[in-house]
This record gives structure tokens, sequence and C-alpha cells, in this order.
């Protein structure tokens, strides 16, 4: 198999996800022919197809050079698992799923593409770090759609060099949605992000609080660029940029500036 590219600048759909020439192994939906539950402590998966939804019972699973139809779900029996999930692609070829791609807590995401999903990453607990991932989100009528969005959430998220579009979601919220009262030391640093009402929304987190180095396309948003908690958030270095079509930054507009009390 031929191995993704290194991304040169913020992730794209070229160096995120399966890579190409990834032979895959089919494996079966044992929960109601819908979904593939992994129950077994430390379990790999590498290199499978799950047409369906990939349920997480279990810690320290990880899920590698993989494709998944449905969403990637670290919760059963109303109990937490710890994953891992890399180099895959999630969400079906066409269509638009409501359920967040991936999600909810103690994960840790790296190059993983996410499509044809409403919602993009959940933030449901402590322990979150997504890197390096690309996220492109669609919507159906009535839908709040987001690419990243904290729900009764913790300890500890970073979400750093990531690519959101939400141009094409026209029911959305905001590419960076984290306004959760849970919400304990935020990190959004160095993401490329374009769409939503407003764009970059970081708001109630207790704890450290980092807004930095993101870059907004300009004027893709419907009402503004921002809201977020000026005071209480460490905000540098943001700006609003111009790009191409492969996602390439192709001038910079002018500094961000933190909107907010």
């Amino acid at each position: 198999p031929t191995p993704s590219p290194v991304c040169q600048g913020h992730p794209t759909p070229k160096c995120t996800g399966l890579p190409p020439g990834r032979k895959l192994t089919e494996v079966e939906l044992n929960i109601d022919g819908l979904a593939h539950l992994v129950d077994t402590p430390g379990a790999v998966l590498d290199g499978v197809h799950v047409k369906g939804e990939l349920v997480i019972g279990a810690d320290n699973v990880t899920i590698k050079n993989s494709l998944i139809d449905g969403q990637v779900w670290g919760e059963y029996n109303m109990k937490f698992s710890s994953f891992t999930i890399s180099d895959s692609t999630v969400g079906p070829a066409s269509g638009c799923n409501q359920a967040p791609g991936v999600g909810p807590a103690k994960y840790k995401a790296t190059r993983v593409n996410i499509r044809n999903h409403s919602d993009g990453f959940r933030a449901s607990g402590d322990d979150i770090d997504i890197r390096d991932s690309y996220i492109k989100l669609c919507s159906n009528p009535g839908d709040h759609s987001d690419g990243i969005q904290s729900y009764k959430t913790g300890k500890n998220l970073i979400f750093h060099h990531n690519t959101i579009d939400q141009r094409f979601a026209k029911d959305a919220t905001a590419p960076i949605f984290l306004v959760d009262e849970g919400q304990e030391n935020v990190t959004v640093t160095d993401n490329l992000v374009m769409g939503g009402t407003y764009s970059i929304q970081v708001r109630n987190v207790a704890g450290r609080q980092v807004v930095r180095d993101n870059k907004l396309v300009d004027k893709s948003w419907v009402y503004g660029p921002v809201v977020a908690d000026c005071r209480d958030t460490v905000w540098a270095d943001n700006t609003l940029v111009r790009i191409d079509e492969d996602y390439r930054i192709t001038g910079t507009v002018g500094p961000l500036a933190c909107d907010g009390p």
C-alpha cells in the first residue's frame, strides 16, 4: 500500500484518511447487523472495512488504515472507552449522516478524514486529542452541523492543526463550537476553518483556554467570524486568510480579533 503523503500546510483529503492502495478486510456487523462492536481490551483494527457503525466497548483499542461507513463511537452500555484512530476515513461515500463522525471521549484522532457527516467530532468527556485531520461537513434540513462540538464535556481537549470545511452545510452552527459549561482546559491551535454562522465559538471554559495561530477563511461565515470569552482566553496570532481550491493559503487579509466580553 502507498502511505499517505505528509500534509504540506493544513490537512486535505490527499493526506488524511485511508491510505491509497490499502487492501481492506470486511468485518462482521455483530450488533443487529448495523454495527461492529469491539469489546476486547487492547484490540487492534488495521485495514478493516466496517459497513456500518464501529462501537468501542473496551479500553485501549487502536483503529488505523481503515474505512468506517458510519460513525466511530467509544460509548457502550453507558461507559466510555479509550481508543486511538489514525489514517482512516469515517463516513459514507454519499448522503449525509446526522450522527457525529467520531466521539465521544478518551480518544486520540490523527490524520482522520471525516466525510458526509453533519457533525465531525464530538467532545463529551475527558482527554481528547485531535490533530492533523480533515472534516468536510454536510447537513440535512433542521441539522445544527458542527466541526467539533462540546456536549457535557470534561477536561483536557486539544484541537490542533485540522481543516474544517463547513461552507456547504447550510443548516449549521460552527466549525468550532466549544461552548459547554463543563469544559476545563481547552486548546485550539493552528487550524484552518471556514463556514458556519459564527465560525469560531469558544466560551465557558474553566482553567486554561487557548485560541492561537488559527486561520479563518475571510467572509466564509454567515453572521460573523468569532464569539469568545476574550477576557479569559489566551488569544494570539489568529488571522483572516484567502485560500485556493486545494486549501492552500494564497493571502493574508489581516489579524482575526477576538470578539466578546
